[in-house]
């Protein structure tokens, strides 16, 4: 960071509220009194930095301490968000001196081994060690053209409208029982959920209050729930569509799942429905005409590993793996070298050694391939990633898979949800 005139150090309770409105003021948004005691309720003073320049902060940065589910068990990782520099300080280290300032508190706290954030812009991590680990996948539904196959199992289950905010505790554990099994969910503090929740009307655009739909057995156990929104997109034709914004769909069982996209579909005077989902969301497999959902995928959670050692042991791999890793990290530096990882069921081992490298790859690239979407092989054919003992790649790819695609329902950038 230039200039002897800038203090980084963390915020104290006076400055939070300034601080919040410049880190809101990068992102070109507004701050109401309402939305600041929310994110001051999620922030914990200890873990956020800003940078200082005569007093005023002009930079800033936090970190959430989260459990995110990984292939074979749940993970703390240090959430990154509320990341921002105000215009008029930008390109002078000040972002970089930030993420040096946290990764190495990290590393030398022994604190959580991964952090995690879901960049504004995906071209700025990459140079601090960050991968791309999760793709979401924008999914544009043709309502008219959703008919479902005859063999659907919708089970004997209903779906009723709840207000969001009664229905918060069936949501909490819903969320709580789904995320567990999923790889790239985080889990939601209180705070959290009062957050995600909380449907500002200036933040709604054109759109809706929050409507919240629950699915429940015949003996009233709640299986599933939808939160979306109404809103209208162009038709075309010079006039407006009805749109259903799915804000967030969770499911523990596959009949409520499908029960739920019954419902959506069963909307009136709706031409669309929008909704991110994972790249091997289940839907269209349900639907007589899959083109009746057509998809675009984008980058979601980043990950980056402040200590490679702790972070590759603390995962499961769905393969026996003994491989040598030689890393390459230049901004956290004491991760580079070379890592033997052995895996067997129910043991992992990750630690430093003298034997000879069998792949070759940056931090960035483990962190892509983390939570075993991005695969090692995929990296490799882009050039990122180098073979140094024949037939090492395609096991080390294989080992990093799970069953599914790993996939991100929310944001850890501004706002935290």
């Amino acid at each position: 960071m230039t200039g002897s005139q800038f203090q980084l150090r963390r915020v104290s309770q006076q400055e939070f509220a300034p601080w919040a409105r410049m880190i809101a003021d990068t992102y070109g948004m507004d701050r109401s009194e309402g939305e600041l005691a929310d994110q001051r309720a999620a922030t914990d003073l200890d873990r956020t930095l800003a940078v200082f320049d005569e007093g005023e902060p002009v930079a800033g940065a936090s970190v959430y301490g989260r459990k995110l589910t990984v292939p074979g068990g749940v993970l703390p990782v240090a959430g990154i968000a509320s990341v921002g520099v105000a215009p008029t300080h930008r390109r002078r280290g000040i972002l970089t001196s930030m993420m040096r300032a946290q990764l190495s508190s990290l590393y030398e706290q022994q604190l959580e081994p991964v952090a995690a954030l879901r960049p504004s812009e995906a071209g700025i991590y990459g140079r601090y060690g960050y991968g791309p680990a999760t793709v979401g996948n924008r999914m544009r539904c043709d309502r008219h053209a959703m008919r479902f196959r005859p063999t659907t199992d919708f089970g004997d289950g209903t779906v009723r409208l709840q207000h969001p905010v009664e229905a918060r505790p069936l949501l909490e554990k819903m969320y709580d029982q789904v995320r567990t099994a999923t790889v790239g969910w985080p889990d939601r503090q209180t705070a959290h959920w009062t957050v995600r929740l909380a449907d500002y009307p200036h933040r709604r655009g054109s759109a809706t209050a929050l409507r919240c739909a629950v699915h429940q057995e015949r003996d009233g156990h709640a299986t599933g729930y939808a939160l979306y929104r109404h809103s209208s997109a162009p038709d075309g034709l010079g006039g407006e569509a009805g749109v259903v914004e799915v804000v967030e769909l969770a499911a523990h069982s596959r009949q409520a799942y499908a029960a739920l996209w019954r419902f959506l579909a069963g909307i009136d005077l709706v031409a669309w429905i929008d909704y991110e989902g994972a790249v091997d969301e289940p839907l269209p497999h349900l639907l007589v005409e899959p083109r009746a959902v057509q998809a675009r995928p984008v980058d979601r959670l980043w990950l980056r590993l402040a200590d490679v050692d702790r972070a590759l042991a603390s995962r499961g791999y769905s393969i026996p793996l003994d491989v040598v890793l030689d890393v390459r990290d230049d901004f956290c530096p004491w991760n580079s070298g070379r890592h033997r990882l052995q895996t067997e069921p129910g043991d992992v081992l990750c630690e430093r050694t003298s034997a000879p490298a069998d792949i070759r790859l940056t931090a960035a690239e483990l962190g892509a391939a983390f939570l075993g979407g991005t695969t090692l092989t995929a990296l490799a054919a882009a050039g990122l990633v180098e073979e140094l003992r024949p037939g090492a790649l395609s096991l080390a790819s294989a080992a990093f898979r799970g069953e599914r695609e790993p996939w991100y329902p929310g944001g850890w950038a501004f706002p935290l949800y």
